[in-house]
């Protein structure tokens, strides 16, 4: 029988979608609930599943084609899989069959041969990747991950072949040329075999691994059948020493040549439990080798400066060995401790102050001309008609938050172990930005061009604007007003974590009344930012940095050095006066600079 796909209710709103992706072709086999097709809204990129198991047996919306929600997109065959395969070439051509062979097939006909023939097992393993892998169990394959990534290399596996696993913990990570991530596990189990080793690129729905029946025992046999091939020089003694000259002789002494091996490790690496350390030794000499030249975030690079840290001596514990905030502020407490030993050395003191060039790599986007996004043109045309229909200007203030950033200091470990999430500095700048808007209406309203009216809104809904690979995105925080540091925190990085991971809803997108931008994060002092359609301000927080400050005290006036941090305040002349912008920006200056926030930390 065949199931229908049809385009699903997308929020309010929304009455049509775009389809930018078919993650799936005509006869292909798909599973319930498993991702057939990306579809672009004019509030949200966002898959759809497929509502039934089966064939995917016609396609009725091609690529680029916007329908009306509830249009019938495609139809699956859910019958037997002799009548759906015949269907499919049917309707389309013997190579649609070929494509629907591999997903069903790829576990159970290569673990046939490795049965009814050990001599060719070795072959495969000897190449990680060309083996499809012979292992049965629930496949992990590389996930989609974001509209034009096509591949992505796996730079770390975070589990070794017979290693239990969790379903959705963390298996490995990957990095494609927009993100780096990590794949979790889509079943609890055992892992078998290893199919792509680290460095090796695999292109998006290749199978990267293998996960079996939890606590399998023979679980470990599928990774020592591969090298089961040097064992079997003496049936086939030529074939064995020709492809394998190396490791027959230094097999007595697995101890030398281990090490030696360390450099095509990442192949073999998966199927040898014995050779396991080895995989492991090589990562971290991998990790080392590219840390100089690794890409280091600006956010990084300032936060070494500062605290005269030289990042060549830093090794990173992100993704692909990256260098990341915390391993900078690791090794700066770790050299606060030797530092009064090596104090008599002036040039140590002096080389922080030299500071190096960034190590940046040309962008694979340089001489190409690519189709736009579909988000980009969405965004570009929100951007254009606001600043065409609204008198734009902005407003800046300078705001010492050191009092507030010693709070979150004193607080941030006991606020995450009581509410679950991390103490950013961010919901301090929502929960001042919503208090200031409840006294200075003009800033949270609405102009009503038709009705030549003005709204002026009675609760605080918050947009905040999250970078993602696919563009910017700004979910709204609603009632931020009635919300506490912990409400606001939990829904900021729940809303965050959503738009990155694309499971951010439509409706979770609209109905902001005031929009906070904080461009800071990405190092820029300060912003002149575009007020988004349907309002009439946006705030920007810039980076916060310590400089020389004069400061009023009982004993006088002095300069110390202090966290500041510029707030720009873009705003609609139509509706809002300077005045009003400095009135507001002057009360959420004096809201952060107080740092009133005692009771609700728990201080």
């Amino acid at each position: 029988m065949a199931v229908s796909v049809t385009l699903p209710a997308l929020g309010e709103s929304v009455t049509e979608g775009t389809v930018t992706r078919w993650l799936k072709a005509e006869g292909e086999r798909v599973e319930a609930d498993e991702p057939l097709l990306e579809v672009s809204t004019d509030k949200v990129d966002t898959e759809i599943p497929a509502p039934a198991s089966g064939v995917l047996s016609s396609i009725k919306v091609a690529e680029d084609e916007t329908v009306e929600v509830g249009a019938e997109l495609a139809l699956i065959d859910d019958g037997s899989g002799a009548p759906a395969a015949e269907q499919a070439p049917a309707a389309e051509q013997a190579p649609a069959a070929e494509q629907a062979a591999p997903p069903a097939p790829a576990p159970e006909p290569q673990a046939e041969p490795s049965t009814e023939q050990p001599a060719p097992a070795p072959a495969p393993t000897a190449e990680a990747a060309a083996g499809g892998g012979s292992a049965q169990g629930t496949d992990v394959v590389l996930p989609a991950l974001g509209e034009s990534v096509t591949e992505g290399t796996v730079t770390r596996w975070l589990k070794s072949v017979g290693d239990t696993v969790e379903a959705d913990e963390p298996l490995l990570e990957v990095s494609t040329d927009k993100v780096d991530t990590e794949i979790p596990a889509p079943a609890s189990g055992t892992l078998l075999e290893i199919v792509v080793g680290e460095d090796e690129t695999a292109e998006v729905g290749a199978k990267l691994a293998v996960i079996g029946e939890a606590g399998a025992a023979p679980a470990a046999a599928p990774a020592p059948a591969a090298p089961e091939a040097p064992a079997q020089p003496a049936p086939t003694p030529a074939p064995a020493a020709t492809p394998v000259p190396a490791p027959a002789a230094p097999a007595p002494a697995p101890a030398a040549p281990a090490p030696q091996q360390a450099a095509p490790a990442p192949a073999p690496a998966p199927a040898p439990a014995p050779q396991a350390p080895a995989a492991p030794a090589a990562a971290p000499a991998a990790a080392q080798a590219t840390d100089e030249g690794a890409y280091v975030t600006p956010l990084v690079r300032k936060l070494a400066a500062e605290n005269g840290v030289d990042l060549s001596t830093v090794k990173g514990t992100g993704v692909g060995g990256r260098i990341r905030k915390q391993d900078v502020i690791a090794a700066a407490e770790a050299a606060k401790a030797p530092a009064p030993a090596p104090a008599p050395a002036p040039a140590a003191a002096a080389a922080p102050a030299a500071k190096k060039a960034p190590s940046l790599e040309a962008s694979p986007l340089r001489g190409q001309t690519v189709k736009m996004p579909r988000i980009r043109k969405v965004i570009g045309d929100n951007m254009v008609k606001a600043l065409h229909e609204q008198a734009q200007l902005s407003s800046v203030v300078e705001v010492d938050v050191t009092r507030l950033m010693k709070l979150r200091a004193r607080a941030k470990d006991a606020f995450a172990a009581r509410e679950g999430v991390k103490l950013s500095p961010m919901p301090f700048f929502v929960k001042a930005a919503a208090q200031a808007l409840k006294a200075h209406a003009p800033i949270n309203a609405k102009i009503n061009e038709a009705e030549g009216t003005i709204t002026y809104f009675d609760t605080e809904n918050i947009g905040i604007a999250v970078d993602s690979e696919k563009g910017l995105m700004t979910p709204v925080i609603k009632n931020a007003g009635d919300l506490n540091l912990a409400g606001i925190a939990k829904a900021t990085a729940d809303l965050a974590g959503k738009v990155r991971a694309g499971k951010i809803s439509p409706d979770e997108l609209a109905g902001a009344t005031f929009t906070i931008s904080n461009t800071g994060s990405r190092g820029a002092l300060f912003d002149t930012i575009i007020v988004p359609p349907g309002q009439v301000a946006i705030l920007g927080i810039g980076a916060t940095v310590k400089r020389p400050a004069v400061i009023e005290t009982e004993e006088g006036t002095v300069i110390g050095v202090r966290d500041m941090t510029y707030l720009t305040l873009s705003y609609d002349h139509r509706l809002v006066d300077g005045a009003d912008a400095a009135r507001y920006l002057t009360a959420v200056k004096a809201i952060l600079e107080a740092g009133e926030f005692e009771v609700e930390l728990g201080l």
